[in-house]
């Protein structure tokens, strides 16, 4: 079911992550800070409980090697958003999602392009396919394209298709253009954002969280 509303500020939205056979993989949930029924601002601080994936057989998904990285059968388990915090502005518009990154002590570290295809919105959510190829622009707008290589053997594997990519670079390039020019969203907006300390964390139903095990693999 799609949703046809913005979702109200202080509500959870939750970001999924699907795969080419229409399954579902990652889920972040997200405070909604704002929303205007296209572009959602949200929160998702550490600690926060997500559904993580990786190798069905235990390994982290690093020491997998690189032609079967995205060829190997996948669980889904309970994990937990670590090390930082991210502010993430998500337009249903756009190719990419773009995550303002925080250190545990509030300290703006960067800004990362997550390049994504959207698929649209749900009643809960909005869901997006992982371009595997980001971008990292540090706080000074220089920038670096990420995970070059894992974005070819994904093509290769069928995770994503050379169309895809093709539009998922250009995408990137679109914000690095945007960087180099200190342009929203580089321009230093929200760079010093603090959430209340009050706020709860937000957390996925309990439905979804049912029947999984905890941990991953690290």
């Amino acid at each position: 079911m799609s949703r046809d509303a913005p979702w109200e500020a202080s509500s959870t939205a939750v970001l999924r992550f699907l795969r080419p056979d229409g399954s579902i993989g990652q889920r972040h949930p997200l405070r909604v800070l704002a929303d205007d029924g296209d572009t959602l601002l949200g929160w998702l601080p550490e600690g926060t409980e997500i559904i993580g994936s990786g190798p069905a057989d235990g390994r982290r998904l690093r020491d997998v090697p690189l032609e079967q990285r995205f060829r190997v059968p996948r669980r889904f388990f309970r994990d937990h958003w670590r090390d930082t915090s991210t502010l993430r502005l998500v337009s249903e518009r756009n190719w990419s999602s773009v995550w303002w990154v925080f250190e545990p002590d509030g300290t703006f570290r960067d800004w990362y392009v997550n390049l994504e295809v959207p698929l649209g919105r749900t009643a809960d959510g909005t869901e997006r396919i992982d371009g595997v190829l980001d971008l990292v622009v540090a706080p000074n707008r220089t920038w670096r394209w990420k995970d070059e290589d894992e974005a070819a053997a994904a093509v290769r594997a069928g995770r994503i298709t050379a169309k895809q990519l093709t539009a998922l670079r250009a995408e990137g390039e679109r914000l690095a253009a945007l960087a180099e020019a200190g342009e929203f969203p580089f321009d230093g907006t929200w760079t010093d954002f603090r959430p209340d300390p009050a706020w709860p964390p937000p957390a996925l139903a309990p439905e979804v969280l049912a029947g999984l095990a905890p941990g991953s693999p690290r």
